[in-house]
């Protein structure tokens, strides 16, 4: 379990990176009013695959770490700030940003015009991107902190 909590602490600088590429593209391409291009294209569909990997990877922790087993004692669970964190919150908001990331990747599929491509990616992954950051365990957040990068510390 060692080896999947640091390819999950590892993987999200993937996830961030792909995160912010897309919200410059979004950007940009909405301020500019430019073509709505391959470059956004892929930037979103690799934002998603990685959130999709981001997942996978967390899921297998929550399932196989024993954060799912604390949920059978949820009252205590919820009193302690580190383990309320870890079991609900972490993984209930950063499912809420995956699911906007999908949707997002879909209405701009579907969109008609260069402007509402942008602008629905800017609103779904923009919010997505929001969640994702207010959601990781950063070293600053007392209590819930976790190191930039696992296996430095």
């Amino acid at each position: 379990m060692q080896i999947v909590l640091i390819l999950h602490s590892l993987f999200r600088w993937a996830v961030l990176i792909f995160g912010l590429w897309t919200l410059v593209n979004a950007l940009t391409g909405f301020f500019s009013k430019r073509t709505f291009s391959s470059n956004d294209n892929r930037s979103n569909l690799l934002f998603m695959i990685s959130c999709d990997i981001q997942l996978l990877i967390g899921l297998i922790l929550y399932f196989f770490n024993g954060w799912f087993e604390r949920l059978k004692d949820l009252g205590n669970n919820m009193k302690d700030a580190n383990s309320r964190f870890f079991t609900m919150e972490h993984m209930s908001v950063l499912i809420i940003a995956w699911v906007l990331v999908h949707i997002g990747r879909a209405s701009v599929k579907k969109a008609q015009t260069d402007p509402a491509k942008h602008k629905r990616m800017l609103i779904f992954f923009g919010i997505a991107l929001l969640l994702i950051f207010i959601s990781i365990p950063w070293p600053f957040r007392q209590l819930i902190e976790r190191p930039y990068f696992r296996w430095f510390n």
